[in-house]
Formats: structure tokens, sequence, C-alpha cells
């Protein structure tokens, strides 16, 4: 029989109220069951909120210096224990173990920098018009804050939302994604090895419609940071406002590079070709769309090709697999029908677009590496996430039209471009409408010390990561203090 998990409430491992478990399964072989998992229902993500409300009276009032060294102590947990984390993140949602290593770490350096914030000033000594008045402000606490993230970075995701809440003086209520959380108790695990003051993190698990719709409407709830779906996000979005609770959304991105006549080919396919396939191309960073300028389309083109067939299809597991699992069934379908709309809309499809089969396949949700050129820039493949390994090739008579085509979608998360042409390089990051410009580099991969989001239907605005998590985390109070009254 399968191990079981609880809920993390309160500081106590606790069983859903509605007695309900659901199965985490091995993407990469579905009859790997990884364990059971509280089907919680609204009861119990209230629970988790009041929790943390209650939590708050004394967790806010608490010196940041101190909230920062839970922070620094999880960051040399966490380190000690990074091979049993990646590990996990790759049984349970499938990616390669050197990006499972790679979040572990990205996870550690999260934790150490926020660990450090609770040194750095949090307001400023402004001068007033009246030399008896001192004014200055305060950054202060929202409160409980829920946290609705994504499977595909089960661990990083969680840790960049709830470390500037946690050291800001808030705290935390988490709902992970379904399909990952085992990873979503690795966390609460953590808090709980290195003594996080009991009902300051809380865990529930379970499907979205009751436990994420509990944490958004909830009256205790002060603020909603979430990562997913544009769908599920803008009911988010509607929700909050009715509410007048404050709300942070990450969502969808269709991520171009475009490549001009001047690159240098061979790296801007390598680069082209890690962003779309790698984690097949389950990151909402990852490259989907190659705008390629001019004479640059054929040598770019069958270098990309070359550079796709030569990819290795399996688990995560085996280090020398670069694309792995997609995360379920469903996801696979959509891609094979995403790739046959395309076809049917005029695109002519070089490599891949189907399912691999025999040498383990069958039990895995396997989906071949795809790219495609021949596709016009309104085409369906070019405007909408399809979140899978798909490369769409467009063509481009022009920088400008390049610019033009990169902008002309809903969505405005990472872009790059590929040029030795300084000039061009610095015009289409100050027009591209994108939260993240690449120059030469790859769409994916962020650091954690500099602002995270996008633009459009891309993001809510605000801005996770980096100095700019103080944003959402706080309210700003400015005080006066009148000597002349002593």
């Amino acid at each position: 029989m399968a191990d079981r998990h609880q809920n993390y409430i309160g500081g106590v491992w606790v069983d859903p109220g509605t007695e309900e478990y659901m199965a985490s399964v091995n993407p990469a072989d579905t009859n790997d069951l990884i364990g059971e998992f509280a089907a919680s229902g609204p009861p119990d993500a209230a629970s988790a909120i009041s929790a943390a409300d209650e939590a708050f009276r004394s967790w806010g009032r608490m010196s940041a210096v101190v909230r920062g060294g839970y922070l620094t102590k999880a960051a040399t947990w966490l380190e000690a224990n990074a091979e049993e984390y990646a590990q996990a993140i790759t049984r349970e949602c499938g990616k390669a173990i050197l990006e499972s290593r790679g979040e572990v770490g990205r996870a550690v350096a999260i934790l150490q920098y926020y660990g450090a914030e609770g040194m750095n000033p949090v307001g400023s000594v402004v001068p007033s018009i009246n030399p008896q008045i001192l004014l200055y402000t305060q950054r202060v606490p929202l409160g409980a804050v829920a946290l609705i993230t994504p499977w595909n970075f089960p661990l990083a995701i969680p840790l960049w939302k709830m470390s500037p809440a946690l050291v800001y003086g808030n705290t935390i209520a988490l709902k992970p994604a379904s399909a990952t959380p085992h990873v979503g108790t690795l966390i609460a695990k953590m808090w709980e090895a290195v003594d996080l003051p009991a009902g300051v993190f809380n865990l529930v698990t379970g499907a979205g419609g009751k436990v994420g719709n509990e944490l958004v409407t909830n009256v205790r709830t002060r603020a909603i940071s979430f990562t997913g779906s544009t769908p599920v996000g803008r009911g988010i979005a509607v929700e909050a406002a009715r509410r007048n609770t404050r709300f942070q959304l990450e969502m969808g991105g269709k991520n171009p590079v475009v490549v001009l006549e001047d690159a240098n080919m061979e790296q801007a396919a390598e680069i082209t070709v890690s962003g779309a396939m790698k984690y097949s191309g389950q990151k909402c960073t990852a490259t989907s769309r190659a705008i390629v300028v001019g004479d640059a389309l054929k040598d770019f083109t069958d270098l990309v090709v070359e550079k796709t067939k030569a990819l290795s299809i399996g688990p995560g597991a085996d280090a020398a697999n670069v694309v792995v699992p997609l995360i379920d069934a469903s996801s696979r379908q959509n891609i094979v029908d995403s790739v046959k709309r395309a076809e049917e809309e005029g695109g002519n499809l070089l490599t891949g677009g189907g399912i691999p089969t025999g040498n383990g396949y069958d039990n895995g949700h396997f989906v071949q590496p795809t790219v495609m050129d021949n596709v016009k820039p309104d085409a369906f493949i070019a405007c909408e996430e399809i979140f899978g390994p798909v490369l769409a090739i467009v063509p481009a008579e022009s920088v400008e039209e390049a610019t033009y085509i990169a902008n002309n979608v809903v969505y405005g998360l990472s872009a790059a471009i590929f040029t030795s042409n300084l000039n061009a390089a610095l015009d289409f990051a100050n027009q591209i409408e994108a939260g993240i410009v690449k120059i030469n580099g790859e769409t994916a991969g962020v650091e954690p010390q500099v602002p995270f989001g996008g633009m459009k239907d891309s993001s809510s605005g605000s801005r996770e990561q980096g100095k700019a998590a103080i944003e959402f985390f706080t309210e700003t109070k400015t005080v006066y203090v009148d000597r002349s009254a002593t």
C-alpha cells in the first residue's frame, strides 16, 4: 500500500476533513505510485488560512533579522538534503535530473538571498517642511497570504514566493499543484526541520476548484500570489478585485527569439533548441517561436532541425535525456492536437510531431520534440501557449517586421534576439513588449536577485523576486512625529 501524506496546518500533520486521498504518479512511468496525498476540501483550506492568520499576530511583530534567520537555516538544511529533493522533483514532475538539481540549488540561493534581506532597510526618513517633525515611512506586512503554485517548478516557485513573504512578516497557506503534492510535503518538512513557529507556514493539498477557491475567497486571506494558466488567473483577479484583496498573477507566455542575418547561427540554433526543448518546453519562459530575418532562414532552420533530431528522449532520471515526459496524458494529447491543427493551417512539419513507442515509452507521457516552418504569424501555434517541445519558425523580411510579429500576441513574458549588432540589440530591448529580454541568450532561465514578471496577459503587473518583491508583500505606513509636543 502506498504511503499516505497529510496536510500540515498549525504546525501539525493532520488528515483532511474529506477523509479522501489522491494519487501522485511518476509521469515517466505511470505504474510508479509515489504516494497518496490529502484530497482536501474547503474546510481544510479554511483551517490553513486561519492558522496562518493566528500565527501572524506574533510573526508579524518579530524582528525581520530573526525571521531572516529561519530562512538562512532552511537554506543550510535544504543544501544538506539537496539530492533527496532533486530526486523527488524528477520522480514527480518528470524533470531531467540535472535540471532538478539546478532547481534545488536555485531554491537554496533564494532562501539565502531573502535570509540576508532581513537585515536590510525597509523604510526611509523624509525631510518635513516643519523642522519639529520627524517624518518617516515603514514597510509593514499584509497578514495571511495564499500561495497557489504550479507543477513545473514545484520547489523553486513556492520558495520564491514564500521567502520574501515570510521575511517581510507575512504568514503562508500553500496549495501546491495537484500533480506535485509530494514536493509540497517536502517543503513543509523543511520548515518543520528548522522549527519555524507553528502556523507560519501551512500546507493544504487538493484540487484547485475546492482548495484554491476557498483560499481565494476566504475573508482571512489578505493577499493571493498565483502562478498558472491565464484563464484561472483571470478568475482569481475578478474575485480578488470584488473583495479588494491584493493579488499577484504570473501566467502564460509565447516567448520569441528573433534571429538576424548577422547572428552566430550555431550559437543561435543551439540556444534556441535548448530553450524550446529542455524539460519538454514545460516552462512559462520556454522558447516557442523563432522569428528569422531574411537570408538567415535556411541555415538557422537546418541547424535547428539537426540539433533537435539529436536530442535524447526518455525518463529524467537518466542524465542523458533532454526531452522528458510531459506531466500528464492530457498535456500530451494537447500537443499532438496542436501540431495537427498547425499542419491544417499550412505549417510544414520538419521533425517530430508524434508519440514515441517502445523502449519504456509506453508507460510514460512522452512526445517527440517538434519543429515546424512555414508558420504564419497569426496561426494558432504561433500565438497560443502550447507548453510542450514545439518550436514554430516564422519568416520575416526585416528586424522591424520581426519585432512587430513578436509583439503581436497577447503574451509578453520573455524574449530574445540573436545578433552581433549592438544597436539592433538595444533597439529590440527597447521595443519588445516583454518583462524579460535576453541578448544572445535563452528565453528561459532567470536569476533570483532581479525582478521577474511579464507584460500584457502574462502578468497582473507586479514583479516577483529581487528587491521588487517587497512591493507586493508589504504596505507602506507613513509616520509623523511632532517633537514640539514634548
